[in-house]
């Protein structure tokens, strides 16, 4: 009878140790799937933000450079 549930008990042991090798392996691979899919998404959103911002870079190069050209009025300041 104890060899018998010796049997059983290292059999069911083995088993639980190779489920959990096999869950903790597809739960580490659904980690990295989920891992590169987020970093791919905010790796797309900081290129659009990067362009966004060379963007606005570039338009307030021009525009500073149209502001500069035009001569600003001159103000009479004498208190005569």
């Amino acid at each position: 009878m104890g060899f018998m549930l010796r049997v059983r008990l290292a059999s069911f042991f083995a088993g639980a140790a190779a489920t959990a090798a096999a869950g903790g392996y597809f739960l580490y691979k659904d980690y990295k799937l989920a891992h590169d899919s987020m970093d791919l998404q905010v790796k797309g959103l900081h290129d659009s933000t990067e362009a966004r911002y060379k963007a606005l870079e570039k338009r307030l190069a021009t525009l500073e450079g149209q502001q500069s050209t035009v001569a600003a009025p001159e103000v009479d300041t004498s208190s005569d």
